[in-house]
């Protein structure tokens, strides 16, 4: 099994996404042969594998099969070929065949909705900003007064004592010493209780610094998606160099690590320049290297978050619940209903094949369908 997956590293280009989905299929594949005594690969026959696909199939959708056959065949036929095996029991294994369902897409109205959302996000952290700001530069003032009172009182204190009018050695009472500056009346000096305030402060500045931060980059997570339909594998394995602004386009490395290049308009450029400029500085740490986006952690975005992300915006939206596919299948149908060429697409989208390009044509079809029945009186 490691041969084989050290083979289609390397040889194959095989992301590592495909090669996780790959072991487990082959491997759940020869345990379950394993347990109707099946103990070497010469054994198997095509009618155990087929035994195999029928007690996957009852728990699993057809994508999933269909992916599972191609994971095990491909395996038994490297195995033939390096001569671990004498024939190929797998050739003849058929691949389930996939319905053809059209992608869920949001509708341009929707997806402008959506898009109108993150910007007042960000607009309304930026009016938070500004209003912390505000109160944090009024408490500093506050600070420096009550500082310039106490340098006051301590310098008349100084004078008194070296004209002689405090007598040495006096003990001062607890009246004398509420009237001092800078103690209460128990004679605990209130720079603690500053020192204690001045805390906490900065633990709310860092909280809400890290809050701006993070509404930043949700923002150009969103605006990057929608404005290039890069898959969120790929959004998360960007780096900061893989981002030009003087052209503004993104380098992107998809599946088999095959490079290419992916325009982005105006908004997806201000919110990229302002998560860079303002956000990732906060939430940069060790790990960060040179992620474009940051978890929380400071690591490199993990894919579940900016799937999260996704979700969250289009529920607050009032769209209908997405994933960033979604956002992707949209992307792909607005361009095409705006006059994109097909092969423009497919370089955008970065699809080895023309045919899952085409998908999107169909959507767009049915949405010219469904526009006329409403529109045309005699349709």
């Amino acid at each position: 099994m490691h041969r084989y997956l050290t083979y289609m590293r390397a040889n194959r280009g095989v992301s590592a996404n495909t090669l996780k989905a790959y072991t487990a299929d082959i491997t759940a594949c020869l345990h379950l042969l394993s347990l109707r005594g099946t103990q070497r690969l010469d054994e198997v026959t095509i009618e155990d594998l087929r035994s195999w696909l029928a007690a996957e199939s009852r728990s699993h959708a057809r994508s999933s099969m269909a992916r599972k056959t191609v994971a095990v065949r491909g395996f038994f036929a490297w195995a033939h070929e390096h001569d671990i095996i004498a024939t190929d029991p797998a050739a003849a294994l058929m691949t389930p065949k996939i319905p053809d369902v059209l992608p869920t897409v949001l509708n341009e109205s929707q997806a402008q909705r959506l898009m109108e959302t993150v910007e007042e996000d960000v607009a309304a952290e930026m009016g938070n900003e500004q209003s912390r700001q505000k109160a944090q530069d009024t408490h500093i003032t506050q600070k420096e007064r009550e500082a310039q009172k106490a340098q006051g009182a301590r310098e008349g204190q100084r004078a008194q004592r070296e004209q002689g009018s405090a007598p040495d050695g006096l003990r001062q009472s607890g009246a004398d010493q509420a009237r001092q500056p800078g103690l209460h009346a128990g004679g605990r000096r209130t720079s603690d209780a500053h020192d204690s305030d001045s805390h906490h402060a900065k633990q709310r500045d860092k909280a809400d610094a890290r809050q701006h931060a993070l509404t930043l980059r949700d923002a150009a997570i969103m605006e990057t998606l929608y404005a290039t339909g890069i898959r969120v594998a790929e959004l998360i394995g960007l780096d900061l160099g893989d981002v030009s602004f003087s052209n503004r386009t993104l380098k992107v490395t998809g599946k088999g690590d095959k490079q290419r290049v992916v325009p982005f308009g105006e908004p997806a450029s201000r919110a990229l320049q302002s998560w860079i400029a303002q956000g990732r500085p906060v939430l940069m740490g060790e790990q960060s290297g040179q992620a474009l986006f940051l978890g929380a952690r400071s690591a490199r975005l993990d894919q579940r978050i900016a799937r999260s992300v996704v979700h969250e915006r289009s529920r607050e939206a009032g769209v209908p619940d997405i994933a960033p596919h979604a956002l992707r299948h949209s992307v792909a149908t607005h361009m095409l209903d705006g006059g994109a060429d097909l092969r423009e697409v497919q370089e955008m989208l970065g699809h080895s094949s023309l045919s899952t390009t085409q998908r999107y044509t169909h959507v767009s079809i049915e949405q010219l369908k469904a526009r006329y029945g409403q529109a045309f009186p005699r349709a």
